[in-house]
């Protein structure tokens, strides 16, 4: 393996580690809100055939949609 990509998969993981414990002091509401923009944007992106106008408003739909979301105590 050549010392540039070594240096690149360190960095990728080390990147994602890095983002995904800033989730650990978030709500409930926070994260389905967040996970439903992800999905959101995603949807809206293969609709729309990768349209920036598309993933946004996927991302804005998703968003409010994973806000609302509730489970029963």
């Amino acid at each position: 393996m050549k010392p540039s990509n070594y240096f690149i998969r360190w960095s990728v993981a080390v990147a994602v580690f890095t983002v995904l414990s800033g989730c650990a002091g978030m709500s409930t509401r926070d994260r389905h809100t967040i996970a439903g923009a992800g999905i959101g944007a995603l949807a809206g992106s293969v609709l729309t055939g990768g349209s920036s106008i598309g993933t946004v408003g996927g991302a804005a739909v998703g968003g409010v949609i994973g806000s609302g979301i509730s489970h029963p105590k």
